[in-house]
C-alpha cells in the first residue's frame, strides 16, 4: 500500500483530463487519474475500465482514500452506475459531459429547442479529425456524412476555454458536417461544483 496515498482520488474520463487537472491543482490531497479517452467512442467498455481502476486504487491506497468518478453515464446505459453502487463510489450527475458543462436545465432547453443538435467540447473540438472524421470513417468515405448527420441541423460548441484556435476548429467542424454553428461559453460548468464537492471544498 502506498505511503503517499491521496485523501481523494478522482477517476475521470481522459476527455476531461485537462479540466480535471486545472480544477484540482490547488486542492490539497486530491489526485487525478484518467481512463483512456478513446473509450468516449466505445461506451460499452467504460464500466469495466472504471471498475478495474477502482480495484487498482484500493489495492494501492487502501480504504482511507475517497474515490470519486468524474464520468457521467456517458452512454453506458446504467452499467457504470451498477459498478459504482457495488463499489460504494459516487460519480458526477448527468447523462454526459454536455449536460454537466452546459448545466442540466440549459442543456434540456437546448435539446427542446432543437433535438437535432450535435455538440462539441474543447476536447472534441481538439480531437475532431481523429475521433469523429477518422473514427466514423468520414475521412475515407465523406459520402457517409449524411447517413451519420442527416438528422442534425446545428453544431453547438460548449467552450471550456476562450481559445480562438479551438473556436475556429469547432466552426470548421460545423462546416465539414454541413451544420449551422453556435458557440456557448460554459467554462467548467457543473464539473467544477462536483470536484469541489468530492474534495470537501464545496
Amino acid at each position: 500500500m502506498s505511503t503517499d496515498a491521496p485523501r481523494v482520488l478522482v477517476i475521470g474520463c481522459g476527455a476531461l483530463a485537462r479540466e480535471l487537472l486545472a480544477l484540482t491543482r490547488d486542492l490539497p490531497g486530491v489526485k487525478v487519474t484518467c481512463v483512456d479517452a478513446r473509450l468516449h467512442m466505445r461506451p460499452e467498455r467504460i464500466a469495466d475500465a472504471v471498475a478495474a481502476r477502482i480495484r487498482k486504487a484500493r489495492r494501492e491506497y487502501g480504504p482511507d482514500t475517497r474515490i470519486f468518478v468524474a464520468y457521467a453515464d456517458c452512454g453506458t446505459r446504467g452499467a457504470l452506475d451498477e459498478v459504482l453502487a457495488e463499489a460504494g463510489v459516487e460519480r458526477i450527475e448527468g447523462a454526459h459531459c454536455f449536460e454537466f458543462y452546459a448545466g442540466a436545465s440549459t442543456y434540456a432547453a437546448l435539446q427542446d429547442a432543437e433535438p437535432g443538435t450535435f455538440y462539441l467540447t474543447d476536447f472534441l473540438a481538439r480531437q475532431f479529425d481523429t475521433l469523429i472524421l477518422a473514427g466514423l470513417g468520414l475521412d475515407r468515405h465523406p459520402e457517409l456524412r449524411d447517413a451519420y448527420f442527416g438528422n442534425y441541423s446545428r453544431l453547438i460548441y460548449l467552450a471550456q476555454s476562450d481559445d480562438p484556435a479551438l473556436s475556429a476548429k469547432a466552426e470548421a467542424a460545423a462546416v465539414t458536417l454541413g451544420l449551422a454553428f453556435e458557440r456557448r461559453a460554459t467554462g467548467f460548468g457543473d464539473l467544477a461544483t462536483s470536484i469541489r464537492y468530492a474534495a470537501g471544498a464545496a
